[in-house]
């Protein structure tokens, strides 16, 4: 079985910056994408930034140039530097990952729990 674990959140002021990251556990599988999405109150859950396992990297613009998506070194770890943080920005934070267990043909998307980012005075 996988469970992707978060950490990181909190309360921070605006222009703020604050990190997440996210891994992988269990055995037996591999990662392809991973990456993390939010979910504003009264809102749906939307893309922040993804990254695949070739290393290109996808994110919504209204984080570009303020976001960054990395992989750690180990292939089922990823982080997200949020700079210049933004009121906006406050959601529940999940980690996503498509895994493919072994054995099986196909990958399935995995989520983290979410970790609370509020930006506020």
């Amino acid at each position: 079985q996988v469970q992707l674990v978060e950490s990181g959140g909190g309360l921070v002021q605006p222009g703020g910056s604050l990190g997440l990251s996210c891994a992988a556990s269990g055995s037996g599988f591999t990662v392809y994408h991973m990456g993390w999405y939010r979910q504003a109150p009264g809102k749906e859950r939307e893309l922040v930034a993804r990254l695949t396992r070739g290393r290109d990297t996808n994110y919504a613009d209204s984080v570009k140039g303020r976001f960054t998506i990395a992989r750690g070194n180990a292939t089922n770890t990823v982080f997200l530097q949020m700079n210049s943080l933004k009121p906006e920005d406050t959601a529940v934070y999940f980690c996503n990952g498509y895994i493919r267990l072994l054995g099986e043909v196909a990958g399935t998307n995995y989520w983290g729990e979410g970790t609370l980012v509020t930006v506020s005075s």
